[in-house]
């Protein structure tokens, strides 16, 4: 059943059904869509561009304004933030701006078109620790200015948790591939299998460090700690984007947690073909963190979910759960548990101060954070970019640029 999960999952758009999307928009003046959009994507301008036939226009729009926009395309979860904020809502529906944004990217892609043009060199090097998209976002960034960048990567191929961790059904490693050379074009030295022990060393050597090492480790409950019928979600996803879907999973698979990964989770075992997929939840659907589209897509698959329910107990492959509000209990036994109640990173090797948030604290001279360990934001590819925006703006302040 590998092949449901190597497809894209969601089709793109042809070239008439972009331009009656696009048609949609109101052409806003003072865009709420644009203002709504973490990254600074401005979608307003793209699908402007997009309606009057400007797809060349509407490619340099998204690929200046975001490193990786062909990722965010397909990844982001727009509801929560540009679409949220679109003006047609009040009317009918929201312009669906991650497939107008699909569909540019893949004609940039179609045409090989080169956007991006950096800087002469300004005689400064940069090494960034991680290359998840934090990592490759303040990367290229710091590269179109003229820095020399050299990501260091421990695992054997960059793109982090994009490449290791998404499925390939919602992302697809051709993508991540294409992101990564036009990074690479720009100058930007990637040394993958190259573990970074000592960042004072780093430090003396470059004239700024970045970490962006991201929330890479998944979370494992103590009452399941040792029992091999159980993973994290990180550990699952991880295995299957490796083994291009090619693994054995049970017919029977308890998944516990409710946010974007386990959604991913859950999806992920209805397309290899498992029968039983239980998700119990521990927010109820008014508090779900999962994204709307998310959701959807695993209640399309069959997937049963029970929400408000806290583990309490394990006793063999049996894990007894009680409800939050209501005076009851269920008993859900499964040959495969998998949990995705969150993740942490591994910043503290690094003698590192790592808040509850898994945020570091302070940094000092000319050491930098970016992406998942930076303060503020949510976890997503749009919040690693505004972050790297954000950070590159700083390593550049720092290195005496204007």
């Amino acid at each position: 059943m590998s092949e449901k999960y190597l497809k894209e999952y969601e089709a793109g758009y042809t070239p008439k059904l972009v331009m009656e999307e696009a048609s949609r928009c109101l052409l806003c003046h003072d865009a709420p869509c644009s203002k709504a959009c973490p990254a600074g994507t401005d979608p307003a301008k793209f699908i402007r561009s997009v309606r009057f036939r400007n797809f060349k226009g509407a490619a340099e729009t998204v690929r200046i304004n975001n490193i990786l926009g062909a990722i965010c395309a397909r990844v982001c979860p727009t509801e929560r933030y540009c679409q949220l904020g679109c003006s047609r809502s009040g009317i009918d529906k929201p312009i669906d701006i991650g497939r107008i944004q699909r569909y540019v990217t893949d004609y940039e892609d179609l045409l090989k078109m080169d956007i991006l043009e950096k800087k002469p060199s300004n005689g400064k090097k940069v090494a960034v620790v991680g290359s998840g998209p934090a990592g490759l976002s303040i990367a290229g960034l710091l590269a179109l200015d003229g820095c020399s960048v050299v990501v260091f990567e421990k695992d054997a191929k960059a793109g982090g948790y994009m490449r290791y961790g998404m499925p390939e059904y919602r992302l697809p490693s051709s993508v991540v591939d294409k992101e990564i050379k036009r990074i690479q074009k720009l100058g930007v030295e990637i040394r993958t299998s190259t573990k970074v022990e000592d960042l004072k060393k780093l430090q003396k050597e470059y004239d700024a460090v970045v970490l962006a090492v991201g929330h890479s480790k998944g979370k494992m409950l103590p009452m399941f700690e040792g029992h091999r019928f159980v993973k994290t979600a990180v550990d699952f996803l991880h295995d299957c984007k490796k083994k291009k879907g090619n693994v054995k999973v049970p017919d029977n698979v308890l998944v516990i947690g409710g946010g974007d990964v386990a959604m991913d989770v859950v999806t992920t075992l209805k397309l290899l073909g498992v029968k039983q997929v239980t998700d119990v939840v521990y927010e109820t659907f008014e508090e779900f963190r999962a994204s709307k589209k998310e959701l959807m897509g695993a209640q399309e698959q069959g997937v049963s979910i029970m929400d408000g329910f806290v583990p309490v107990s394990l006793k063999g492959k049996t894990v007894r759960f009680t409800h939050r509000f209501v005076p009851s209990e269920v008993k859900v036994k499964a040959d495969l548990i998998i949990l995705a109640v969150g993740q942490a990173t591994e910043a503290g090797a690094f003698g590192l101060e790592v808040n509850k948030l898994q945020e570091v604290e302070k940094v000092e001279g000319n050491l930098f954070t970016c992406g998942d360990i930076y303060k503020g934001g949510e976890k997503t590819v749009v919040y690693a970019v505004r972050s790297a925006k954000e950070v590159a703006y700083k390593v550049k302040k720092y290195l005496g640029g204007k």
